[in-house]
């Protein structure tokens, strides 16, 4: 294959976020792997709008808590491609509750898929990345890593948790050529904010200085920055897309 075709990894690419990252990078002109864990109806969809770029895009089911089933995934990819130069981390999920409610599972799902999840694709992407002594991982974290949240206990050590892991693989990379950065979305309009009530989003809008949501696109412009060479001396970093909400 021809290796000016670069070809980039998103996890939980079918929907939301997900969809926005995988579709800017086919605009891009990336291959786009899209993992998606349970709705392959919704990735196959993205796969389809992605190839209308020009681009190759194939959907793999993989669930990223699975150490052997990441391992299989990623191999897969480098058998199909031949290289991974972009992969976005972005497969997460909530389970919410007050601590005192929150039931040890709860907390062991989240903390698997968000933060284990990461280090599984991040460990076995890397080994190909060294190799070739260059490749760009973009992580999403989320600002309540950063400031916490009440009733988000598990989320928000996860995500916090991913912001940690991207520092810290920022400086162990960093002399392979690699980049390292994350983004933390504020208030994004997704299934997932979809859900809470009138009160939590008028309370969350009021508390963004741009007064409004944003967009899953919002979040994919960054990773087109990040993951381009624009932002080859840039590693480390958490970028928070979020209205001014963390300052």
């Amino acid at each position: 294959m021809d290796r000016e075709i670069k070809t980039a990894l998103v996890t939980g690419g079918g929907k939301g976020i997900g969809k926005a990252i995988a579709l800017k990078l086919a605009e891009d002109g990336y291959n786009v792997v899209i993992n998606y864990s349970k709705s392959s109806k919704d990735a196959i969809e993205t796969v389809e709008e992605a190839k209308k770029f020009g681009v190759e895009a194939c959907a793999l089911k993989c669930d990223i808590s699975n150490y052997n089933e990441v391992e299989k995934m990623v191999n897969d990819i480098i058998d199909m491609f031949g290289d991974i130069d972009v992969v976005v981390n972005n497969a997460g999920i909530t389970k919410d509750n007050l601590i005192l409610r929150m039931s040890e599972d709860d907390w062991d799902n989240v903390i698997d898929v968000n933060l284990k999840g990461t280090f599984n694709v991040i460990k076995f992407v890397s080994k190909y990345m060294i190799k070739r002594r260059k490749g760009k991982i973009i992580n999403i974290s989320s600002v309540v890593g950063v400031i916490g949240n009440a009733g988000q206990s598990n989320y928000a050590a996860s995500k916090a948790g991913i912001i940690g892991l991207t520092k810290s693989l920022a400086k162990e990379l960093a002399s392979r050529g690699i980049t390292v950065n994350a983004i933390a979305p504020g208030f994004i309009e997704t299934d997932m904010t979809d859900v809470l009530s009138e009160t939590v989003k008028l309370s969350m809008l009021n508390s963004i200085p741009l007064k409004r949501a944003g967009k899953p696109q919002d979040i994919a412009n960054v990773v087109s920055f990040l993951a381009s060479n624009a932002s080859d001396y840039i590693t480390g970093q958490v970028i928070n897309v979020d209205g001014g909400m963390v300052m």
